[in-house]
């Protein structure tokens, strides 16, 4: 086990043989923890990548101990089926690995031009990436975000596909203000370099809402971003996923995200934390009506009190509230 230069806390467990780095155009990085056979199923998706670019894979096994998913995918990158890397985040949570990943694409790839960020209950279309670089070269963005697409483990669960927890923010292809995950996204090199590490801030590593903080602070420096609805990743759903309390937790933990993420944004403007603070108060008020107007559109109970819970989320956070639903994953 090879540590990397700058950074103990990660290290290589394997590399393909051969591997000509400096050739790399794009990067795939797919962090992994507790899910061997479900990476193997994404890995599977990269390897059907439809593209004439040189890529590579970088797979950050999260679970320092068993490492079952890189026990899993190293047999491919030393055969040499995949081009890439297999490292070990030895520090555990959601942020930590990301950091791992990006930070091991900038040290050991001195030329590639995008990063792409794919999950382990994500499968990519055969099309993904090439269409993830085209947008972003077509739209001049220096970060694009695509569609994740659910896929319930049970077929009946479908109708929760419109739900705003599963459906995605945005239905054309095209620049827009914002980006609220890293499930499905492009990075250029040019944003990582200038954002620097850690760029995911490790106060949201068992929460989540680093990649959207990532992306809030990304904008404000000036970064172009842009949505890709053709380059969809389909992801997988189970069961207890749309139970009322996972469903609760999800949308009050948006909410909580949406305060600490708008805090650091307005930090260091006057009177910051009083104008986030009533702002959620005043959505908070306002969110039956908006609840009210979701119900008489979609007839669903749970998607109209959607707004209620982010909006209660949003002023929990000013009292300290955290719903680290990452703490145990064999809930989440």
């Amino acid at each position: 086990m090879i540590p990397l230069p700058s950074d103990a806390s990660v290290s290589i467990a394997g590399r393909s043989p051969g591997l000509a780095a400096e050739t790399v155009e794009a990067v795939v990085t797919l962090p992994t923890f507790k899910r061997p056979r479900q990476v193997l199923e994404t890995l599977a998706s990269l390897k059907a990548q439809r593209t004439n670019r040189r890529f590579a894979v970088i797979v950050m096994e999260n679970e320092a101990e068993a490492r079952e998913g890189a026990a899993a995918v190293l047999p491919q990158f030393e055969d040499g089926e995949i081009p890439g890397l297999v490292i070990i985040a030895h520090e555990r949570g959601n942020c930590s690995a990301y950091n791992a990943g990006w930070q091991t694409a900038i040290l050991q790839f001195p030329n590639f031009r995008h990063l792409l960020v794919i999950d382990d209950d994500e499968i990519a279309e055969p099309d993904w990436l090439e269409r993830m670089c085209k947008a972003a070269e077509a739209l001049g963005a220096d970060i694009v975000g695509g569609p994740q697409v659910p896929v319930f483990a049970d077929p009946s669960h479908g109708r929760w596909a419109e739900h705003p927890v599963f459906a995605p923010p945005y239905r054309e292809t095209g620049r827009v203000p914002a980006l609220y995950s890293s499930g499905n996204l492009l990075v250029g090199r040019n944003v990582l370099k200038a954002m620097g590490p850690s760029f995911l801030d490790l106060r949201f590593d068992f929460m989540g809402g680093g990649d959207s903080d990532f992306l809030s602070r990304s904008a404000q420096k000036g970064f172009v971003l842009g949505w890709c609805a053709e380059a969809k990743v389909n992801e997988t759903v189970p069961a207890r996923r749309v139970e009322a309390d996972w469903i609760r937790a999800r949308s009050l933990r948006n909410g909580v995200i949406s305060t600490l993420v708008e805090k650091k944004k307005r930090a260091g403007t006057p009177f910051a934390g009083a104008k986030v603070f009533l702002k959620s108060l005043a959505l908070l008020a306002a969110s039956p009506l908006r609840g009210a107007v979701r119900l008489a559109r979609t007839g669903s109970l749970t998607t109209s009190l959607y707004p209620v819970y982010v909006a209660l989320g949003r002023v929990l956070a000013e009292f300290g509230y955290a719903n680290e639903q990452y703490r145990q994953p064999e809930k989440n």
